[in-house]
């Protein structure tokens, strides 16, 4: 931003009118509908009219928003926006990530791909919007631990009760927890004859 207006802004508070003004084709604002391999992009200037309505392809998004003068940016915080939150904010964007269900209400009539974006793009204008914060590679990272590990314990908590339950029906209880499913895992391991060869070539793999 110039120094002078710059200044006027810190005394008043405001921008005041000044003849260098946002270029009429100049896009201020953005939507982007994201995608996994194309992706539609709406743009307004300053007097609110359409002046980018384009599909860009994965390879394409970084080099059309490299070009781009700084401009605000919505997308929906859905799969790869915070990446993209982060790409196109090292290019100089201000980029807003908003919840979808704050989005959906500024679709206008039959949702595609076209009108998703111009959504994103006056939803992310509006004053009352909430945004996701982008989350850092290092968040990202940490999350997709927990997740993993969540898998993990609901996967084996899956399987125990499985086995548990194929063994019981033969007749074979155990005690509750880590320790009961051993003792009934070294009845498979030994091929106790009290479990059916059918279903032990069924639980071995387990």
């Amino acid at each position: 931003m110039d120094g002078p207006l710059r200044h006027r802004m810190c005394q008043t508070g405001r921008v005041e009118p000044s003849g260098r003004r946002p270029s009429v084709m100049q896009v201020i604002r953005f939507g982007i509908d994201l995608a996994k391999n194309v992706f539609q992009v709406h743009g307004v200037d300053a007097t609110e009219r359409v002046v980018v309505q384009r599909q860009l392809r994965r390879a394409q998004v970084v080099k059309f928003f490299a070009a781009q003068p700084p401009a605000l940016i919505g997308m929906e915080a859905c799969g790869s926006a915070h990446h993209w939150g982060r790409t196109l904010s090292a290019l100089g964007h201000q980029v807003k990530l908003m919840p979808p269900t704050y989005v959906k209400p500024y679709v206008k009539r039959n949702k595609n791909d076209a009108r998703d974006a111009q959504a994103c793009c006056e939803a992310v204008s509006r004053p009352d919007m909430r945004f996701v914060p982008i989350k850092t590679v290092e968040q990202q990272y940490a999350r997709a631990l927990h997740r993993a590990r969540d898998l993990l314990v609901r996967q084996r908590t899956q399987l125990a009760n499985a086995i548990r339950g194929h063994l019981y029906e033969m007749g074979l209880a155990n005690a509750k927890g880590a320790a009961g499913i051993e003792g009934l895992l070294q009845l498979i391991e030994t091929a106790d004859e009290a479990i059916p060869a059918a279903l032990l070539i069924c639980l071995l793999p387990l």
